[in-house]
């Protein structure tokens, strides 16, 4: 009996040895899994955390550009009050000039009449300059304000489009929007894709708010050779395009074809160097540029004949 009670007390020591030994077999497979998922989760984040770094990063690029763009407006806008003021001390140069005339007049007992005479044609022509130094420098003023408010319309338009598929610019007194090949067409192609029509609407939008504008369009390539069934060469496509961009402005968003002007420069005006294909890449774009009304400003630069 004695013998049986000790074996007895053997089993269940090992029974309990043996419970102990899988629980703890038991707790380490948990904390390697916990371990596991805490790694995962760190690494998770860590992730995150780069790619909020690079957004960052993105964003203040972005807006250092921005601040580029507008420093160069105000510059532009500083130039133009640079000619504003030198047309207005012309215009106090005529009337000083205007009066020492009227004073000299005012003796006609010593002028002759062909004299006399005379001195009125030179106030005459001086009054008349005057007017048109005026009316040169109103149009500039409103010129530029009108430039100025397109150019910010479009950007806030078209806001959401990457900036190396758009720019917007004043060059020449004109609003240059330049769209790249890559948004607008496949390549070799002068179909426009229908992800690029709800940019062309919006551009549509500004340009049917300022009626009194004539619209440009020129389609522009790299120096890449291109030959087809359908298209004979670079400036064959660029042509094309061009005309593709203007049609659907007039049929889909009821831009005025009396105020458009479609063509293609090919590869002849790049803006880039074709060496590169991140030059080439530039120099393939569609430009919209937007103008004063030619003869409503070749009027305004002929002074009135009487």
């Amino acid at each position: 009996m004695k013998s049986l009670s000790s074996i007895s007390k053997l089993f269940v020591l090992l029974a309990m040895v043996g419970s102990l030994t899988m629980t703890s077999c038991v707790s380490k497979k948990k904390y390697r899994a916990f371990e596991t998922q805490q790694n995962e989760l760190h690494a998770s984040l860590q992730k995150k955390l780069t790619d909020c770094n690079t957004e960052q990063d993105g964003l203040r690029k972005s807006i250092a550009a921005k601040d580029t763009e507008l420093a160069t407006q105000k510059s532009q806008l500083t130039a133009k009050d640079g000619q504003i003021k030198n047309l207005e001390d012309q215009i106090d140069y005529l009337k000083k000039t205007n009066t020492n005339l009227l004073d000299r007049m005012s003796d006609l007992s010593i002028v002759s009449k062909s004299g006399a005479e005379s001195i009125k044609m030179s106030l005459d022509a001086i009054n008349e300059q005057s007017k048109h130094i005026k009316d040169l420098t109103g149009q500039i003023q409103r010129k530029d304000s009108l430039n100025l408010s397109l150019v910010m319309n479009l950007k806030r338009s078209l806001a959401d489009v990457n900036d190396e598929d758009v720019t917007i610019e004043v060059k020449k007194g004109v609003v240059y929007i330049s769209l790249s090949d890559k948004l607008l067409f496949k390549s070799g192609s002068a179909v426009i894709n229908s992800s690029a029509e709800n940019v062309l609407g919006k551009v549509a939008k500004v340009i049917n708010d300022h009626n009194g504008l004539d619209v440009l369009i020129e389609g522009h390539t790299d120096n890449v050779p291109i030959s087809t069934d359908c298209i004979k060469d670079n400036w064959d496509l660029s042509a094309k395009r061009a005309t593709s961009v203007a049609r659907l402005l007039q049929t889909k968003y009821t831009v005025d074809p009396n105020r458009m002007i479609a063509g293609g420069s090919g590869e002849y005006k790049p803006k880039a160097d074709n060496a590169t294909e991140t030059g080439r890449k530039v120099n393939r774009r569609t430009e919209i540029i937007i103008t004063p009304k030619l003869d409503q400003f070749f009027d305004l630069l002929t002074p009135a004949q009487k």
